[in-house]
């Protein structure tokens, strides 16, 4: 199989991540950059990184990288591209992107000079003054960042944080991708109980439960690449097998909670559609007032932020009340991530640690409170 490079985006936090998981995927010369992730490796490795990657946004393959100041020179650098070996006659190849701190920042000009130099070298290659673009598609991507442009076609299609199993969220959803990474960070296996005080629609929950059962995010959806005509759909059938075998079997202790029952029936039905309903128990419950479902455990929550769903005054009360509800519960481990830059005043306790994180455009920062039974130089 002929070997390729490979750039995974990230939200802005999650490149470590995503870097360990591709390396613990076995996929060659993993990267890490700032808002990405590198990888070589050829169709079978391509596949794995689609079906089975928790925390990337998608998987984009690299087709060329030049430097282009001006619209000559991109069209010249797209135009030299070997694109025929990748894109057939009836292929259709539409072109989107974004410019950043360039020579060339017209998204909408840069779009149709890359249109018009790959219709012009295709065209070329095979022998024809019209492109009838009625086949597959092979959507372009392209990069123009401090005049470096990285030209892609996308592998993946609808990002890779739409699992599948939610057609609807709540009023302010949490990316899936951002739900795992969460999730990753506490080191959950499986073992201990995982309970999300403030579900909402179900994400964490069912984050923690794919992960627990090593159940590849990817299974159930279809790819872009799965329909390119120089790919073989025995690869990515062979990636689903292997994936499916390596799945665990138990019985979990996941909770998901949350005081609007709207949300409760929304959590479950997602639930069903991830395969996980057998792993989750979902509940109507204020998380300021109801009794902790076991001793200890993970506790990993999206509380309400200010800025989003309520006003900031009634989130800030919010994590008063909830920090001292949970203030002495001390063999709990409790991830919070919000945006509230005074969390810690609100809920009234200093994090062990915290972890920058973008909840989409938004800056929050993840507060970890580790288990107090168990921290080092702890005095018994």
């Amino acid at each position: 199989m002929n070997k390729f490079e490979f750039a995974v985006p990230c939200l802005f936090g999650l490149e470590g991540i995503a870097g360990d998981e591709l390396r613990r995927l076995d996929i060659e010369d993993v990267r890490v950059e700032n808002g990405r992730v590198l990888f070589s490796g050829d169709e079978r490795a391509m596949a794995k990184a689609n079906i089975c990657l928790r925390t990337g946004e998608r998987v984009l393959l690299v087709l060329a990288t030049f430097k282009a100041t001006t619209f000559e020179e991109l069209f010249q650098g797209v135009y030299r591209t070997n694109l025929e070996d990748f894109i057939p006659k009836d292929g259709q190849f539409p072109v989107k992107g974004h410019c950043l701190n360039s020579q060339l920042m017209s998204v909408p000009d840069c779009q149709a000079i890359i249109k018009k130099a790959a219709s012009r070298r295709l065209g070329e290659k095979y022998g024809v003054s019209w492109l009838p673009e009625t086949g597959t598609k092979y959507q372009l991507q392209f990069s123009i960042m401090a005049d470096q442009v990285t030209l892609y076609l996308d592998t993946t299609g609808p990002g890779l944080h739409k699992r599948g199993y939610r057609a609807i969220g709540n009023d302010a959803p949490l990316r899936e991708t951002l739900a795992a990474a969460m999730v990753m960070l506490t080191r959950y296996r499986g073992r201990e109980f995982f309970w999300d005080p403030f579900c909402g629609s179900g994400t964490i929950p069912i984050e923690a439960a794919l992960i627990a059962r090593n159940k590849a995010p990817g299974m159930y959806r279809r790819f872009m690449g799965e329909a390119f005509s120089w790919c073989s759909p025995d690869v990515w059938g062979d990636v689903r097998a292997e994936a499916k075998d390596k799945e665990f079997k138990g019985k979990y202790q996941i909770l998901g909670s949350d005081n609007d029952p709207k949300c409760i029936s929304l959590s479950i039905a997602n639930a069903r559609k991830a395969g996980v309903a057998d792993c989750i128990s979902f509940r109507d419950g204020d998380a300021t007032k109801m009794d902790l479902p076991s001793q200890s455990g993970i506790m990993v929550c999206n509380p309400p932020y200010g800025q989003r769903m309520m006003e900031q005054k009634d989130a800030q009360r919010l994590y008063a009340a909830f920090g001292k509800h949970v203030r002495y519960a001390d063999q709990w481990k409790k991830y919070i991530i919000t945006s509230e830059p005074d969390f810690e005043h609100y809920f009234g306790k200093r994090s062990d640690k915290k972890r920058k994180l973008y909840n989409g455009m938004i800056q929050c920062n993840y507060y970890m409170y580790l288990d107090q039974q168990r921290k080092p130089n702890n005095k018994k």
